[in-house]
């Protein structure tokens, strides 16, 4: 037996500015269609659009470490599109909203999967977010990896596809 999820409820950032970080964030769920359901001088927490997004500071004791991607735990999250025109928006928002630090504007990425379409940023701290839209069900449909007659899983990372 095995169930399948609807995707991801929630996903909780820290983070060592919260000063700046939280507005950041409050500020791109609300161009995203959230709503801010808890607001406090070291937390937000939005929700809407089948997602949610809390961000906190961390503990004071704990804060001054740089994020790493490259460390055990977070490498970025993305947020899924419903059209490849949203990622230019959310682009446009992101920089001239934002001033986000754009490790890659919008871009094609057909070795992700067909049609991939995406921005990478960095919040404030250094954390990285992705905006993406692969065009009607992706690997899972007609001319996806796993859709009918799909060539199946890959055997590694990074390999096209």
């Amino acid at each position: 037996m095995s169930v399948e999820v609807n995707g991801i409820a929630h996903i909780q950032l820290s983070v060592n500015n919260p000063h700046q970080c939280l507005p950041f964030w409050e500020k791109l769920c609300h161009f995203l269609g959230m709503k801010t359901l808890i607001k406090g001088e070291d937390v937000v927490y939005c929700i809407g659009s089948r997602t949610g997004l809390l961000v906190r500071g961390a503990p004071p004791e704990k804060r001054g470490v740089p994020f790493d991607q490259d460390r055990s735990g977070l490498h970025h999250f993305c947020f899924r599109a419903r059209q490849r025109e949203d990622v230019d928006a959310i682009h446009r928002f992101l920089v001239d909203e934002l001033d986000a630090k754009i490790v890659h504007p919008p871009e094609d990425g057909p070795q992700f999967a067909p049609g991939y379409y995406s921005v990478l940023f960095e919040d404030p701290d250094g954390i990285r977010a992705e905006v993406n839209h692969v065009p009607g069900k992706g690997h899972l449909g007609p001319g996806g990896r796993l859709g009918p007659e799909g060539e199946g899983a890959l055997t590694r990372y990074g390999t096209p596809g």
